[in-house]
């Protein structure tokens, strides 16, 4: 069998209904030619029997990376999985962003040597994550403003993510006043750009590290592309048990060393 074009890299940990939903997103995509590779951070035997049975149930290859359950160590599962992709070019997102139906396409036709892309997402609450189904993936109500006003989502700026495209997704990317960092939501790259930089800085727990590693990549030379009008997902409502203080701070200590010396490789990553 030929490689995919494209690997996605979805990062887990003990949360199978979200996990179910993102994985059925891509089974509605427009664009086919690619494989999942579930970055799984110690989760228990229910997620695995769920990979088990979708890998039967998709049309797309699973590959599923595990790692014994140390306490929040995403930069090593998401590291490991990284080695694992068999693609050329890889999208990141989570466990918990189920992906609009163009959203493999978008990557795949945006990407280009020298660029990493940065996507967006449109935050759900609580009622409606838990309400999605699958025919609401498979039809694409759940990416339908009026269906989710028809469940209570309010007017909002931010709805321009799901209703925008063609010629005013492109000028609300271009003008928006958000960087276009590395967000882990959902944001792609060239593997051997990601392997230049020694993917993920591993003491890095909850708290930025997906903004370091996009700040290396910076620091290399990658430019970055803003398509979070273009690439959506909606995010699935859950509690950040693993967001400390201490976490956040050691982050930001990392992330200012990575900035004021302009690393492009980190010590703590794929290669030690």
């Amino acid at each position: 069998m030929e490689k995919a074009k494209i690997s996605v890299i979805v990062s887990t940990y003990n949360s199978e209904d979200w996990l179910q939903k993102v994985l059925w997103g891509f089974n509605y995509q427009i664009f086919k030619d690619f494989e999942v590779v579930i970055a799984d951070d110690g989760s228990g035997p229910a997620t695995r029997k769920l990979i088990e049975n979708m890998a039967e149930e998709v049309d797309y290859p699973i590959i599923h990376v595990w790692q014994e359950d140390k306490g929040f160590q995403k930069s090593r599962i998401l590291n490991k999985a990284i080695v694992a992709c068999n693609a050329d070019y890889i999208i990141m997102t989570d466990g918990d962003c189920i992906p609009r139906e163009d959203f493999v396409l978008v990557h795949y036709i945006n990407k280009e040597e020298g660029y990493f892309i940065s996507g967006g997402y449109y935050m759900l609450p609580m009622n409606i994550s838990k309400l999605i189904s699958r025919e609401d993936i498979e039809h694409q109500r759940c990416f339908n403003i009026q269906w989710l006003k028809s469940k209570g989502i309010p007017k909002s700026f931010k709805n321009n993510k799901l209703t925008s495209g063609g010629f005013l997704s492109k000028v609300l990317n271009a003008i928006t006043p958000t960087n276009a960092s590395w967000n882990g939501h959902n944001s792609s790259g060239w593997k051997a750009d990601i392997l230049k930089v020694n993917g993920f800085d591993e003491r890095m727990q909850y708290g930025g590290q997906d903004r370091e590693l996009g700040e290396r990549l910076f620091n290399l030379g990658i430019k970055s592309k803003q398509r979070r009008y273009s690439a959506v997902c909606v995010h699935l409502d859950h509690k950040r048990g693993y967001k400390t203080p201490e976490s956040i701070a050691k982050n930001k200590a990392i992330r200012k060393e990575t900035r004021s010396k302009r690393l492009a490789w980190t010590s703590y990553g794929i290669t030690r």
